[in-house]
């Protein structure tokens, strides 16, 4: 089999991207790094349960300690941008960047990511920052759509089936903020 290092945000995006690269020949190694969750608490849970998962599926997960300094700083006068914006392209940047020279610190050929599992991020800024971080860092990006063929829906049923804990927004403080106001606008609309 194949190594490839599958950058994951969390267990529930991991679990059908697992199941899919090793159906294509893959042994995957999961990666954890994630310094745009918001708050420590937050990206506790979701790392507690990517492991929690890795010892029940049995794949090798390597993760990374919670740097947020490392987010605050490229999303640095991008705040006020909306969600798919230029301050998610920093991040999928951010995240692949560290994911590929750890491939190449691994002698690992090959990466991916979870990111293109969610119908809230567009696959392909995904898949820009990827091919750049590759060449970067000397391996290759392997460009999968996690979300076709019913990817999404897969992991909530392998997330449901599991009891993993699942997260109700992206990660990061404006992702979290833009929960809080679309919730806020849906209360404050007027009962029919």
């Amino acid at each position: 089999m194949n190594k490839i290092l599958l950058h994951a945000c969390c267990a529930p995006c991991a679990s059908y991207p697992i199941n899919l690269l090793r159906d294509k020949g893959y042994e995957p190694a999961v990666y954890f790094y994630n310094p745009n969750i918001y708050p420590q608490d937050e990206h506790e849970k979701r790392l507690d349960e990517l492991i929690r998962y890795a010892q029940k599926e049995n794949f090798e997960l390597i993760y990374e300690p919670y740097t947020p300094d490392d987010f605050i700083k490229i999303a640095k006068g991008l705040e006020n941008e909306p969600e798919k914006g230029k301050r998610c392209e920093k991040c999928f940047y951010l995240r692949l960047s560290k994911t590929a020279q750890k491939a190449a610190a691994l002698n690992i050929p090959e990466f991916t990511t979870t990111l293109t599992v969610s119908p809230h991020k567009v696959s392909y800024q995904v898949f820009c920052a990827g091919e750049i971080c590759a060449e970067q860092y000397g391996v290759k990006f392997a460009p999968y759509d996690f979300k076709k063929k019913d990817g999404f829906k897969i992991t909530q049923q392998i997330a449901r089936e599991n009891n993993m804990y699942k997260q109700t927004y992206c990660g990061c403080i404006y992702s979290l903020h833009s929960r809080d106001l679309r919730a806020d606008a849906i209360s404050a609309l007027p009962k029919i």
